[in-house]
């Protein structure tokens, strides 16, 4: 099974303005928008259980993956593993901002420091599944994540419990595995390290 749709498949809406990243940019505090080829687009507040997978997931794969530059007694290290990068695929056009995105260390040594454009496309990203962002993460965004290089995608279901995963393989989407439920498995492109879900859903262990 491949994941076509998400290689090929596009959401185009009327818009009257082109948007720049100045108007990004100008937006208020604490707003949360992604730039898309001149279309802002707004996100809302996350609720209690997007931000457990994402606080959950995210520490896992730190403690594991992102701590060190080499194997250390906790995980096989070598990421970096970054909540909420403001992430150019294309500069100051396409502007998007995963939940969780990881970098191999050998790609980018290091993050940006005085700047908060991340310039180096990532590795790995994961999209948390909210109320009204399916299309968006799905249909919109997949597509320039492959076309930008991203190798691999988690897309991540808190009401269903489920991560789907999704290799880049030529210009579609693979579909790599599906992980579901209080498991623990070892899911790429992070197969080193057993990761447990069941704290992601709330789920006793």
């Amino acid at each position: 099974m491949t994941g076509g749709g998400y290689a090929r498949g596009m959401v185009r809406t009327h818009q009257t303005t082109w948007k720049t990243y100045a108007d990004y940019l100008a937006l208020p505090e604490g707003v949360k928008a992604e730039l898309i080829d001149g279309e802002l687009l707004m996100s809302p507040q996350p609720k209690g259980r997007h931000v457990r997978v994402a606080s959950f997931l995210g520490a896992q794969l730190l403690v594991r993956f992102g701590s060190s530059a080499h194997a250390t007694s906790d995980g096989a290290g070598g990421w970096w593993i970054l909540d909420e990068p403001e992430v150019h695929l294309k500069t100051d056009v396409r502007v998007v901002v995963p939940d969780i995105a990881g970098w191999r260390r050998e790609r980018m040594p290091e993050p940006p420091s005085d700047s908060h454009k991340f310039l180096v496309v990532p590795d790995w990203i994961c999209e948390i599944l909210a109320p009204g962002t399916w299309n968006r993460d799905a249909l919109v965004k997949m597509p320039r994540h492959l076309e930008a290089g991203v190798q691999w995608a988690w897309v991540v279901d808190p009401v269903a419990q489920r991560v789907d995963v999704f290799h880049a393989d030529g210009r579609e989407w693979v579909v790599a595995g599906a992980f579901e439920g209080a498991v623990k498995a070892a899911i790429p492109p992070f197969e080193a390290v057993e990761l447990d879900l069941a704290p992601w859903w709330s789920t006793p262990a």
